[in-house]
């Protein structure tokens, strides 16, 4: 971490006040709370003059600020915590996000690969490499390593799709080598190699990566890896927007009006091989989707982050993928702007072309549109043609397309207490859940009966054999919710899949949660509500309708309302991490 006037550059010093100041900069413009800045600067076990102590140090800030020529109140002091309010021109993380959104939004390929090549250039070494805080390294730091290799993956792509194998060799090679099990960086070096006319260069690059795998990780190549290994053993053209997977025959792709398009990066993702529960959910959309029906079938899937809709969305069409024999397309869709004062929604991501057209003619199709904010974003991918179907799974109700287009909703709560016991054994196995059945119990109501949960703290106990089950379940008590993770996968971080999904609402949004989920009693009756948001019944209504609609509630009965139980240790927690994204 360093600081600049723009004259001259000074590398700040490991100190107290430089990680408080990093943890505030890794939460751009957020009100960071005090117990979260105290973990950072003292670990899990701060002295107790902490508090007063991270005044002193914001003044030395504040003073270091001056020489700078930063204005002395740059750090403000807020309710419960502090915030640094910062933009693109003040800090290279806030402007390193600001490219990869343009990036995204760039219509050429020249533009994007110039955007993210500034972006990427940003980046000196590893982050915050002179802060001393096992919290922010251990907790922080994963979620920048993750931005950084997308956009570099990204990058590649785009180079490659513009048949700059040989430029792209140099840094793909290093790249590659500091990275050694990041497959995809290996794949781009190895096609890179090969269209270039290096086969025998690529084949070795293939058995170094395979070795490496199988020494250190004890696992095989993924199927990209081996699909590209064949392609080249069998001497198969790669032009310049060479699919990572084959397309479809000309069988699968029917006889209707045209081909069905095709693009890798719209093919329907694998089912989980562990895929537990949902029976009911399972079996009445299956007979939605395959029903004989003068239209296009649709369905919603809503409810909080990490509840298992996608997972629920792809298991599904995995299961009804033969009724649809024009294909059958993926679609990460998601907003791309977010929260602030105004539309929490942002401005819609742009599909991508080819799923633009997934629905169109006559084609029966079926599409899966992943993590929908509003329904202006997807009416171009929806399905026009009888006997075609979309699922849709989003954590907003989308109740506008059941009284528009008539669409099924299914709205996922928790798991019930014997699916999360099936899924735990699934993932660890059927003995070390049998050994131990009262502390898996427990782990499963401390993960709040969600898969997402559940998956993080299964796999942290496949990755430590010799706990038992007991072990994590004493551990994960303090914090669940921080502890909750998996180190490197930002995907797999309760904390940070939550803190996004808070900071795609609205700030009324996020504060009406707030005051409900640090509330002392969980279930809240409308009265309370209106109370605690000293609003009348109408207006507190209308609030928590909106609450509901974004899963942020659930309305147990008739005038009664409870926050998931994660989600208000997350709000209880932190809530100031909402605001960081």
């Amino acid at each position: 971490m360093s600081i600049s006037d723009g004259e001259s550059t000074v590398a700040l010093p490991p100190s107290k006040p430089t990680t408080l100041l990093a943890a505030m900069l890794l939460r751009p413009g957020a009100v960071v709370s005090t117990e979260f800045l105290q973990r950072a600067v003292w670990g899990e076990t701060p002295p107790a003059t902490a508090k007063a102590t991270l005044h002193t140090y914001v003044m030395r800030l504040r003073r270091l600020f001056a020489k700078f020529g930063i204005s002395n109140d740059a750090i403000e002091t807020m309710p419960g915590g502090y915030r640094l309010p910062v933009n693109g021109d003040t800090l290279d993380l806030a402007r390193f996000r600001e490219l990869l959104r343009s990036s995204e939004r760039a219509e050429e390929p020249e533009d994007e690969s110039r955007l993210l090549g500034e972006a990427l250039a940003l980046w000196e070494g590893p982050p915050i490499s002179n802060v001393q805080s096992e919290v922010l390294h251990r907790d922080e730091v994963p979620a920048l390593r993750e931005e950084w290799l997308r956009a570099a993956e990204r990058r590649f792509d785009v180079e490659l799709s513009l048949g700059r194998c040989r430029q792209a060799l140099p840094e793909l090679r290093s790249v590659a080598r500091a990275h050694p099990g990041h497959e995809r960086f290996w794949e781009r070096l190895i096609e890179a190699l090969y269209r270039t006319g290096r086969q025998s260069d690529a084949l070795a690059e293939y058995r170094t990566v395979k070795e490496y795998l199988s020494t250190e990780l004890g696992v095989d190549p993924g199927p990209s890896l081996r699909r590209l290994e064949m392609t080249i053993l069998r001497g198969e053209s790669m032009g310049p927007d060479a699919p990572d997977a084959p397309a479809p025959s000309e069988a699968a792709r029917g006889t209707g009006a045209g081909p069905a398009p095709y693009d890798p990066g719209l093919a329907l993702p694998a089912d989980l091989p562990d895929f537990t529960g949902r029976e009911h959910e399972s079996a009445e959309l299956a007979e939605q989707l395959t029903a004989d029906r003068g239209g296009p079938a649709i369905a919603v899937i809503s409810g909080p982050p990490g509840i298992g809709k996608t997972a629920l969305a792809v298991h599904i069409a995995q299961q009804v993928r033969d009724a649809f024999p024009d294909g059958q397309y993926f679609v990460r869709v998601g907003p791309e702007g977010g929260g602030g004062d105004g539309d929490a929604a942002g401005s819609p991501r742009p599909l991508p072309a080819a799923a633009a057209d997934c629905g169109d003619g006559e084609r029966r199709t079926l599409v899966v549109l992943d993590d929908v904010y509003s329904m202006e974003q997807i009416q171009a991918a929806l399905p026009t043609a009888k006997g075609s179907a979309a699922v849709i799974t989003s954590r907003m109700s989308l109740a506008g397309l059941a009284a528009s287009r008539g669409a099924g909703v299914y709205r996922l709560g928790a798991l019930a207490a014997d699916e999360s016991r099936a899924l735990l054994s699934s993932v660890l196995g059927h003995r070390r859940v049998a050994a131990e059945p009262g502390p898996t119990d427990e782990l499963a109501d401390l993960c709040g009966h969600f898969p997402l949960s559940l998956r993080i703290a299964a796999t942290r106990l496949l990755l430590r054999p010799r706990h038992q089950i007991a072990d994590d379940v004493a551990w994960l008590r303090d914090d669940p919710v921080g502890r909750l993770s998996v180190v490197g996968t930002p995907d797999m971080s309760l904390a940070q899949t939550f803190g996004t999904f808070l900071g795609r609402l609205s700030l009324p949004a996020i504060r009406a949660c707030q005051t409900l989920g640090n509330s002392p009693q969980q279930l809240l009756s409308l009265d309370e509500c209106a109370a605690a948001l000293r609003l009348s019944l109408v207006d507190a209504s209308a609030v928590l309708d909106q609450l509901i609609d974004a899963s942020l509630l659930e309305g147990d009965a008739p005038g009664q309302y409870r926050m998931p139980a994660l989600l208000r240790a997350f709000v209880r927690r932190d809530a100031g991490v909402a605001l960081s994204n």
